[in-house]
């Protein structure tokens, strides 16, 4: 059997070893955008505060993943699902322009979402959602530190990655300023009290907080980008970290149910029996997504074993917590996941 796996996270590369280490033979061939390899998402946000983060977020290269008799194509973009022939379409630096499958894995994960107004100024910021992004963020902060100075940043977004974000930044020695246009922090992950303490960590740790804020367009003056509100601001540099959008481009055009995610039942199938998706990107029947490593890494495993033939029945998501990486806080509450 052909299996294909289009993902090189933590769904996608748990999904493949599991697989492996249940069949000796079947072929498993995993497609990915990435080059570095297999790399800690979570770490992205504490990109600023490690110094040799380009190195230690990488949990495994891809050759070990081949020498596990995994072939990996990396580097390669997924054009295309053929349904009707069972092959994808790619475009990259591998001999391959079609891949045929047996069984196709969608583990594509999420793009960092850019509201809407804000898209027409997608030159005069900065997201943070991969390392690819991480190195550049990283590259632009280290002119200003060979000239021994500190940029002036600001985070759009009071959310989880923002939050986390502004909190590196500050505790790495730069000026943040975080806009949210929210009342409070954080507030779907946090009951209103944890948003108290988390907004004081923030400030105690240097980061001036915005909220209520309503971010009305980016504006480029010379070397600085300002940010217009009531008032004009002018930065050195800018993060949009307005949450995430599952990648679900291929699937609708292959004519794959969608809504938020790709929908799957509770055996991670799609609307194709042939084509299962596994974390950010599933949609479970009751509409939910689920975005953290340990329930991501529980479906793939889980998933790897029943078509493995090991196990029957529904994926139950397991009991998890979560917790926000801002240096200094800890939530009195359990989080809303």
């Amino acid at each position: 059997m052909q299996i294909v796996i289009i993902g090189s996270g933590v769904a996608g590369v748990s999904f493949a070893e599991k697989y492996r280490a249940l069949s000796a033979d079947d072929d498993i061939t995993l497609v990915t955008r990435e080059h570095d390899g297999y790399y800690s998402r979570p770490l992205l946000s504490r990109g600023f505060t490690k110094v040799d983060i380009e190195h230690s977020i990488i949990l495994k290269p891809f050759d070990r993943l081949r020498e596990n008799n995994i072939n990996v194509l990396c580097g390669v973009e997924v054009t295309a699902i053929n349904r009707a022939d069972k092959s994808i379409a790619i475009n990259g630096s591998c001999q391959e322009k079609t891949l045929p499958y047996d069984k196709l894995i969608l583990a594509q994960g999420s793009s960092a979402f850019i509201p809407p107004p804000f898209r027409p100024y997608d030159q005069l910021f900065f997201c943070l959602n991969s390392l690819v992004d991480l190195k550049a963020l990283r590259q632009f902060r280290q002119v200003f530190l060979n000239r021994n100075q500190r940029p002036d940043w600001a985070i759009i977004g009071g959310g989880l990655i923002g939050c986390e974000v502004a909190s590196d930044l500050a505790t790495a020695g730069d000026n943040v300023t975080l806009f949210h246009a929210m009342d409070r922090l954080m507030e779907r992950q946090l009951v209103a009290e944890d948003s108290v303490l988390l907004l004081k960590v923030l400030q105690d740790s240097g980061v001036e907080v915005l909220l209520n804020q309503a971010v009305q367009e980016f504006i480029k003056e010379d070397d600085k980008v300002c940010v217009r509100t009531e008032v004009t601001t002018e930065f050195d540099g800018l993060i949009v970290a307005c949450g995430f959008k599952p990648r679900t481009e291929l699937a609708v055009l292959a004519g794959l149910e969608t809504g938020r995610g790709i929908k799957v039942n509770r055996q991670m199938q799609t609307s194709d029996e042939s084509i299962y998706a596994l974390g950010d990107v599933a949609e479970l029947p009751n509409g939910k997504l689920f975005a953290f490593i340990l329930p991501i890494r529980n479906q793939a495993l889980w998933l790897a074993e029943f078509l493995a033939g090991q196990k029957q029945g529904d994926w139950t998501p397991p009991v998890f917590t979560t917790k926000a990486k801002v240096h200094g806080f800890e939530a009195v509450h359990p989080y809303n996941v």
